[in-house]
């Protein structure tokens, strides 16, 4: 099976496509859990307990994670979200040349799929594509402000980068393994690109604490595939840190099904 064939598994059995954004910022974690020897293992252990009901997929960010401790409390927290039937997409935006891009692949001997930067080109992210069973998100038309900086450029084509990066992916799409990272910041570019590549699913951020397009995520960001739009809208800091103390959990919960619940009315 392919990620997206896992995903459209889990987005019928919870009738969700939330994906929760485990980034665990230190000074954020909860003064009750700085005890433990991996706080944010504990951390996002507690979240995903609170909310796997109503998870589609979890996508922890690697820069939370990038040092000793963290890369521990990664492998925890994949491992757990396994044990939840969750996949995991890591948030990584890697690419590079050569031997490096291969040992990034690498990274996919843990979690479910990926996000690339399509910057360097179709070498850069081949060691990615290769994994048939793997998914594999490009960054295409992102939720901040500055995307639109290099993104938006019109091209002698005629075209912005951003369309040219949805043309590429659709080529590099061989082994339907391939979705686009397209912010709901941005409602206007997700039609257009929907209309663009109708398969590919798209992972949408920026519907939380960014106050993207609810609506717009859901019309356009996902992909019919046997009867089941597939995709993904992530909201990270607005599920996570939705409360805090001793509880925090249970606002996360609260806040995770309110998502899928808002989301569902348009889906």
């Amino acid at each position: 099976m392919t990620f997206f064939d896992t995903l459209a598994d889990r987005i019928r059995a919870t009738d969700s496509v939330v994906s929760v954004g485990l980034d665990p910022d230190p000074s954020r974690i909860p003064e009750h859990l700085q005890e433990y020897d991996l706080p944010r293992w504990a951390f996002n252990r507690r979240i995903i307990d609170a909310t796997h009901e109503f998870a589609a997929c979890y996508k922890p960010n690697a820069a939370f994670y990038e040092d000793p401790d963290g890369w521990r409390a990664l492998t925890e927290t994949i491992a757990y979200a396994h044990g939840k039937d969750v996949p995991v997409l890591l948030d990584a935006k890697r690419a590079d040349i050569g031997n490096t891009t291969r040992q990034y692949a690498g990274l996919l001997d843990r979690a479910d799929a990926i996000t690339v930067n399509p910057y360097m080109g179709r070498d850069s992210l081949q060691p990615f594509l290769d994994r048939q069973e793997k998914g594999v998100f490009v960054l295409c038309r992102t939720s901040n402000p500055g995307g639109a900086d290099l993104q938006d450029l019109e091209l002698d084509s005629g075209e912005t980068v951003y369309e040219r990066v949805a043309a590429l992916a659709d080529l590099w799409n061989a082994n339907d393994n391939v979705g686009l990272v397209v912010g709901a910041t941005a409602p206007e570019e997700l039609e257009s690109l929907r209309e663009q590549v109708p398969d590919i699913p798209f992972l949408v951020p920026g519907v939380g604490a960014q106050g993207g397009d609810v609506e717009a995520a859901v019309e356009y960001g996902l992909a019919d595939r046997d009867g089941v739009g597939v995709g993904l809208v992530n909201s990270s800091r607005g599920i996570i840190f939705a409360g805090e103390g001793e509880n925090f959990d249970k606002a996360a919960r609260g806040s995770a099904k309110q998502l899928r619940d808002r989301l569902n009315r348009y889906r």
